[in-house]
């Protein structure tokens, strides 16, 4: 749901705090998956031809590392 460009993201149902609703880490994690995603996406498309499992690693890691270790360490 954009508020005036910016994208919030809530995720409901979580015990890591007493509301059991975050708001505030899903969205910088968003915000952190998409900055780190303009950086490793081409330097992935650029190495996959030379090294697969490598491009694919650095192209997976804004969503396997970047964005749930953002989340998570927020917990509002």
């Amino acid at each position: 749901m954009p508020i005036l460009g910016v994208p919030i993201c809530v995720q409901c149902g979580t015990r890591s705090n007493p509301c059991r609703c975050k708001i505030v880490g899903p969205t910088l994690g968003f915000l952190a998956f998409a900055v780190a995603a303009v950086v490793e996406w081409p330097l992935g498309v650029l190495v996959y031809p030379f090294k697969h499992r490598k491009g694919r690693k650095i192209m997976g890691h804004p969503s396997s590392v970047v964005f749930p270790r953002v989340t998570n360490a927020i917990p509002i």
